[in-house]
């Protein structure tokens, strides 16, 4: 069996698309995309709404990164909504008490707390390509955190999977239901998380970064004996950049820049680009153990390279060469898998959740909102249903390491949105959210529609591998794969794992928007490992 069987099928419509990890919020924006509203208000209200109904996932303490196709200029446009450091960071005081990295969770927490980019970033996206307002695009959300919402099935799992971490504060109480993790269809309201909606409804962002709430933020922090403080936040501002791509055979493929991984999803097409994949069967051991090496290679570069661009140069350019992924190709044996893998050497110098929606005008929007790990830190400050992200804990304590913790530094960042266009019209618009998962998620769902011209929901029903970038030895695969394949896999070399049941959502949470530049007809499909829907008009 080489598809995961979601019985589900690709969505077709005329005048727009969106698709999401939970019904509630796929349908907040196809009611947005009907009422005359963009692809970017469907997005950002999507994804508002899901810190509401996937509150482990998202929300008003983490970061946003989004890719936008604008149609009038025919152009991808980048966002970066990531969060910095402390300016109090002291790495010295983490070594000094023990730690050999920095901790998630539990006492040590707040030291993984950076500034929370997402709502400077949801205002600054609807400012300049939106035509709704932040408290047009928030009310969806108030009203469902206000009167309830019953919760949806693999919501209700990882809701659980994250109650000790939850009711290690008090204040974790604000996410619970009497206590407890609520189960599948409970009736769920959030009335604290939708009174601190209503104040960003009403004040913008300002109540976040120098108002009431930020008082509130800087105080817990600090009380937990974190260093972010009420100036951290009054600093923080997002930012546009510049996309970065590549071409893989004749698609243009969009990534958001570092401080993002995206550019290991880059690295790994460019690499598998020396193969004539169309003579590989799709998922066959063949098949799987090129894109393991692929996704080894561009992991090993994006871990060491990536960091915040403003405090070391990153060799982009160099990295996305193809000269330089033919010398990578190069490394790949047919039979063995690859054990030592080394980053490249050049000149330098000093549970997320994923939305798309594409509007009847061809706008697209590719937008990605996380607290990082279930929970973020899993504190959530008193008063305010707002659980603070765990973002800065991808910084390193080695010295020596580009991504080293110092003050004002955006870390390595694992969101990231991505885009295709062909012959220079926007052809997708997805993601594959999920940690370490998402370049791998990119790499395997372009292959699939490029190279064996899926369409979205078999694109994302395929089966797909998981490299453990920690170790870059373990591979997880779908218990469905065919046993001869994994066996094939084993004799090349590969430590092979097998995943199933609820589990399988460390494959990633993908959603596709797709659309016909000829035609119009805008296609959706949505992952059939989460609770989501795609839905078009």
């Amino acid at each position: 069996m080489s598809f995961f069987s979601s019985r589900r099928s690709t969505v077709h419509g005329l005048n727009g698309g969106v698709a999401s990890s939970q019904p509630l919020a796929s349908q907040v924006g196809i009611d947005i995309l009907q009422k005359g509203g963009n692809a970017v208000d469907a997005a950002i209200a999507m994804a508002i709404t899901l810190n509401a109904v996937e509150p482990m996932s998202t929300g008003i303490g983490g970061d946003i990164f989004s890719l936008i196709w604008d149609p009038k200029s025919e152009q991808v446009y980048s966002f970066n909504g990531s969060g910095q450091s402390s300016r109090n960071s002291d790495p010295n005081e983490l070594l000094k008490k023990g730690y050999s990295s920095i901790p998630t969770e539990g006492p040590g927490a707040a030291y993984s707390v950076s500034v929370p980019g997402s709502v400077d970033g949801w205002e600054s996206i609807l400012e300049k390509f939106g035509s709704i307002s932040l408290s047009e695009s928030l009310q969806p959300a108030i009203n469902l955190a206000e009167k309830g919402f019953p919760v949806s099935k693999l919501i209700a799992w990882q809701w659980q999977s994250n109650l000790e971490k939850l009711k290690f504060r008090p204040s974790g109480n604000e996410l619970l239901l009497n206590g407890h993790a609520p189960k599948e269809g409970e009736i769920v309201t959030l009335p604290l998380l939708a009174k601190t909606m209503k104040e960003i409804a009403k004040d913008g962002s300002d109540t976040i970064y120098r108002g009431s709430i930020a008082k509130k933020i800087a105080k817990f922090v600090k009380e937990e004996g974190g260093w972010l403080d009420e100036v951290d936040l009054a600093n923080y501002k997002s930012f546009w950049t510049e996309p970065i791509k590549t071409n893989y055979r004749g698609i243009d493929v969009f990534e958001c820049p570092p401080n993002g991984q995206g550019i290991a999803a880059l690295i790994a097409l460019n690499i598998i680009e020396n193969i004539n994949m169309g003579k590989i069967p799709r998922n066959s051991s063949e098949f799987y153990h090129y894109l393991i090496e692929a996704m080894k290679l561009g992991f090993s570069d994006a871990l060491w390279f990536v960091t915040d661009p403003n405090k070391t140069n990153v060799p982009t350019k160099e990295l996305l060469s193809k000269t330089y992924s033919k010398s990578l190709y190069n490394q790949i044996s047919n039979d063995n898998a690859m054990q030592n893998i080394e980053h490249g050497v050049f000149q330098s110098t000093g549970d997320t959740v994923y939305v798309s929606a594409i509007d009847k005008n061809g706008m697209g929007c590719s937008l990605i909102n996380s607290l990082f790990q279930g929970f973020g830190s899993g504190m959530v400050v008193p008063e305010t249903g707002i659980a603070l992200q765990n973002r800065g804990a991808l910084f390193s304590l080695n010295k020596k390491h580009p991504n080293y913790l110092e003050p004002n530094v955006r870390p390595y960042h694992t969101i990231i949105p991505c885009m295709a266009t062909k012959d220079n019209q926007l052809w997708l618009s997805f993601g594959v959210m999920g940690g370490f998962q998402q370049p791998q998620g990119h790499l395997q769902v372009i292959s699939n529609m490029v190279d064996y011209n899926l369409d979205p929901q078999d694109a994302l029903d395929a089966l797909r591998f998981s490299l453990d970038v920690q170790t870059m030895e373990t591979i997880y695969v779908e218990e469905d794969l065919d046993k001869k394949i994994i066996t094939d896999l084993v004799n090349k070399g590969h430590k092979i794992e097998t995943v199933s049941g609820n589990e399988r959502i460390m494959f990633g949470g993908g959603q596709i928007c797709q659309i016909n530049s000829e035609t119009g007809v805008i296609s959706v499909g949505t992952e059939p490992r989460k609770d989501g829907s795609a839905l078009a008009f």
